[in-house]
């Protein structure tokens, strides 16, 4: 009998591993090729993963909940026609990270009860794989925030909370924070440089609606509470004339919609123009890993869109300065149809270098957006409103009207300075306002 494992996936440069949802096959079911066997979740998005062969499912190598490292074997499926589907066996698959947690440790009632959330109050974030450990080797929540992260922002790894284990007996005790909060004036938390933090307790009142986060929401959440523990925020606003580009578009956007059938939308443009300024400005294009500084060679701009469901996600247009207008027009209109319809890889939303977030859309002047980690700044451009305004002639001052939009640049007071962070945003506004009105595309 021909056998065939279904691999866990490479799913992006910067993702390890996955979550497996929902099984969608059951063992014993035929499967064609390319149809879906289950759904997955990374920390960055939801996806399927399809059946390489045809044939049987005779075996899941994994429960929903387990967490499976890219390039395990999750599944077997036979080719053979006649195949023959042995009875599952009573006891549950055991997942890869079960390795790390002694057998009478991970039998114990402490380690069946225990829940680790992916964020603790002080905003540290927690992968799969570290809660996994945590939760078989009995370590609490309380315990997991006194870790200190070698990871890149201080994130906790698993070599962290394998080191952590042989002293664990050796702690000192720390009080388990009560599950039930009754209604006080505050609720305090450590954060993240060890001060304290007040946070309002919150009440329920008779006709409010309890509405619980969905897993995109929560991870979202978790993101910028940590992205504002981890970056100091500095925001600078420039106002910029866009009247060539507004005439400009309204001039070709219908011959070039009838050509390449893509509509022509301003964020193009101003992609455009922040890979100029990127150029011009490399220390922009930089993570922090520590007290080290990462000067990135790619250009990899980021478009925050919103999904039909409220949510945010931001894929991501690779190499942006080695694309024409056309090029970044039709990836920008890709990107965006796929984002609404949640067709995005996992690939497809990681390695971003810099970040765009159009609150124009939504009809906002300006905004002052939170950077996406790992990168250092983050731009948001508003809406383009007629104003009056002076203009300039050799014959003397006019009054005329004129297109203006604000732009945001948010940037990480760490190694961002207001010199280097409001130079940048001056110079996208300097590129968009030198817009050739006759320029070909």
């Amino acid at each position: 009998m021909a056998q065939v494992e279904l691999i866990m996936p490479k799913m992006g440069e910067s993702v390890a591993e996955a979550t497996i949802i929902k099984w969608l096959k059951k063992e014993g079911d035929k499967i064609a090729a390319d149809e879906t066997v289950l759904e997955i979740a990374t920390d960055k998005v939801d996806s399927e993963i399809p059946s390489t062969a045809e044939g049987t499912l005779v075996k899941r190598l994994f429960n929903e909940g387990d967490v499976v490292q890219v390039g395990k074997a999750i599944a077997i499926i036979s080719t053979d026609a006649n195949a023959v589907v042995e009875a599952p066996k009573t006891e549950a698959p055991v997942a890869t990270q079960a390795v790390f947690a002694p057998k009478e440790i991970a039998n114990s009632p402490v380690a069946e009860v225990m829940a680790i959330e992916k964020n603790s109050a002080s905003g540290k974030f927690y992968s799969p794989l570290v809660r996994t450990i945590a939760q078989k080797e009995g370590i609490s929540m309380s315990e997991l925030d006194n870790i200190t992260g070698t990871g890149a922002n201080g994130r906790v790894t698993k070599n962290d909370v394998l080191a952590y284990i042989p002293n664990k007996g050796k702690q000192v005790a720390v009080t388990p924070q009560p599950q039930v909060v009754k209604e006080v004036a505050t609720a305090t938390s450590s954060s993240n440089n060890g001060s304290t933090q007040h946070k309002p307790a919150v009440t329920v009142n008779a006709g409010d609606e309890i509405i619980e986060m969905d897993r995109m929401r929560k991870l979202i959440a978790d993101h910028m509470v940590m992205s504002k523990h981890t970056s100091p925020h500095v925001t600078s606003f420039v106002e910029a004339d866009v009247t060539n580009i507004v005439m400009w578009r309204e001039k070709v956007k219908k011959n070039f919609e009838k050509r390449e059938g893509e509509k022509l939308t301003y964020t193009p443009i101003f992609i455009e123009a922040l890979t100029k300024a990127i150029k011009d400005f490399p220390m922009i294009n930089i993570s922090v890993d520590g007290s080290k500084i990462i000067k990135r060679k790619n250009i990899n701009i980021g478009m925050a869109a919103a999904m039909p469901n409220g949510n945010l996600i931001v894929p991501v247009i690779k190499n942006a300065d080695q694309l024409n207008l056309v090029g970044i027009t039709k990836q920008v209109n890709d990107l965006a149809n796929r984002a609404r319809t949640g067709k995005l890889s996992p690939d497809e939303i990681s390695g971003g270098t810099y970040t765009l977030t159009n609150v124009g859309s939504f009809g906002n002047v300006l905004g002052t957006p939170i950077i996406n980690q790992p990168q250092v700044a983050i731009m948001a451009v508003g809406t383009i409103k007629k104003k009056p305004a002076v203009i300039e002639t050799p014959q003397g001052d006019l009054i005329g009207i004129r297109h203006f939009m604000f732009l945001s640049h948010s940037y990480d007071h760490r190694v961002v300075d207001g010199s280097l962070g409001g130079q940048f945003v001056r110079r996208v506004a300097d590129y968009l306002e030198q817009w050739d009105v006759n320029r070909e595309i």
